[in-house]
This record gives C-alpha cells, structure tokens and sequence, in this order.
C-alpha cells in the first residue's frame, strides 16, 4: 500500500464532499481515504501508484483543481 495526499482546491461543504467519495467509490484499486474540508486535501492509501492519475482526472472533472 502506498500513501498520497492531494491537494484540492475548491472544496467548500459536504456536498462536495459526498460528490468527490462517489467518484472514488468508482475506482478500483484504492483501499482507503480521507477527505478534509478544512485542510482542503484528500488522503489515499492506494495498491499501485498509476491510479493516482486516473484519479486526479476524475475529481478535476468534477470542476476542482487537484495538486500533488
């Protein structure tokens, strides 16, 4: 397992929340993570690093800017 954090800008509420965890929901190969509002950054235990850019697609394409 490996550990990222992300860098999420535009995150405000729950909403937002809720609309990025079912975009992961959907990718295989995370096997946790955690999503701050205050700190704006989401925190991911992962099999295999190449999902990262899947996943950073992902939330971008729901409108937020994602930075390693």
């Amino acid at each position: 397992m490996k550990k990222f954090e992300l860098n999420i800008k535009g995150i405000e509420c729950e909403g937002c929340v809720n609309r990025i965890k079912n975009v992961l929901s959907s990718i295989k190969g995370i096997d946790s993570f955690i999503i701050s509002i205050e700190d704006k950054k989401l925190l991911l235990s992962v099999k295999n690093e190449k999902v990262i850019n899947e996943i950073m697609r992902k939330i971008e394409a729901l409108g937020f800017s994602v930075s390693k």
